[in-house]
């Protein structure tokens, strides 16, 4: 009797051969949530990049007697459409608009015709207005659009936040760096600096730099960016001091590999772990490290689309109740998919699962 050959089994080979980054961004996507989370997340902040294509209150293109022209880029006083003054012209204008309507005439508008600044003069009913078919998510204490608020506001607590949590992230891997690989009196020194530093009362300072200086989001940045890297640097500091301990940081030291090239090319890249795994969670606080900081007035100048704003402009007009809950809306859907995000990066850095 002939024996029977069995089959040949698949090797998993090509699978262990992947780089640790490759398989942690595998495991990144089988995580459904945190996958969808990151695209939804992608797409609202390319969106908000594109906002003066999505909701603005000057026509994209214009045509009008035989000459093109572009308004959006450019400003053109009234009396080149027929109007009576040299300012500036107002395409929300019903005479303006009529003029555009006419023969051999056109504009095309953004999806929503209003801008973050547009004063809604039209409206029906008295601000702030309901949802109405001009407003789709109604305007503000001021006849200011909601919907074109909240687009360009979430885009400026969007690109504060990258900003904010860029810098953190730099200055908190510098200082726990320099800690954790000299150790001895510079970790000391340093550990006693924190201490002090982190006992000062940044609202305070925040309150007293809004009183001497303007506001603006330069100031806002570097002040909070002054707190914002301690919490981090902790985390490279620890894993700095287990890593420098470990094999191959000594055989680099026996071999005469200065100190620059052993923290930028053996020890930082395997001490990023803590500082991927906390960039989702960094944005959340910078974002509502804003928000709160605009609900007091303490954060963007006047005039700038703003989240907190909105939220205090709902506080004070409660039956307005279109303002709070779309604000609300918007923070909350930013945070939780931020959330999803870090929860996803947290489960794929996981050491126990490397090897899934």
């Amino acid at each position: 009797m002939s024996k029977l050959i069995p089959e040949p089994t698949i090797s998993k080979a090509p699978t262990l051969s992947l780089s640790p980054a490759r398989r942690a961004w595998l495991r990144f996507k089988r995580n459904r949530l945190g996958y969808w989370s990151l695209l939804a997340f992608c797409l609202l902040v390319g969106l908000s990049l594109m906002a003066e294509l999505i909701s603005n209150d000057r026509p994209l293109l214009l045509r009008y007697q035989g000459q093109t022209y572009f308004p959006m880029l450019k400003d053109y006083p009234e009396k080149t459409f027929g109007g009576d003054f040299d300012t500036a012209t107002d395409f929300l204008d019903p005479f303006i608009r009529e003029r555009l309507a006419q023969d051999g005439n056109w504009a095309l508008f953004a999806p929503n015709p209003y801008g973050p600044k547009t004063l809604n003069y039209f409206a029906k009913a008295p601000n702030p207005s309901p949802p109405t078919a001009d407003n789709w998510l109604g305007t503000d204490d001021r006849g200011r659009d909601l919907l074109a608020q909240l687009i360009y506001g979430f885009r400026v607590s969007v690109l504060f936040a990258l900003a904010l949590t860029f810098t953190g992230t730099l200055l908190g891997i510098i200082t726990g760096a320099l800690q954790g690989f000299f150790g001895g009196k510079t970790d000391l020194a340093f550990q006693r600096f924190i201490e002090i530093w982190g006992s000062m009362p940044e609202l305070y300072l925040l309150i007293i730099f809004s009183a001497v200086f303007s506001p603006s989001l330069g100031l806002l940045l570097i002040l909070l960016s002054l707190f914002g890297w301690m919490g981090l640097s902790d985390y490279v500091r620890a894993e700095f001091l287990r890593n420098r301990q470990l094999d191959y940081v000594r055989a680099a030291r026996s071999l005469g590999v200065s100190n620059w090239h052993i923290i930028t090319r053996h020890l930082l890249p395997n001490s990023l772990t803590p500082v991927v795994t906390f960039l989702p969670f960094r944005m959340s606080g910078a974002i509502l490290a804003l928000t709160s900081l605009d609900f007091l007035g303490l954060g963007v100048p006047p005039g700038t689309p703003s989240l907190g704003e909105l939220l205090s402009q709902g506080k004070n007009n409660i039956d307005a109740w279109w303002i709070s809950l779309a604000t609300f809306a918007v923070l909350v859907i930013t945070l939780l998919l931020l959330t999803f995000m870090g929860d996803a990066l947290r489960d794929a850095l996981d050491p126990r699962k490397a090897e899934q």
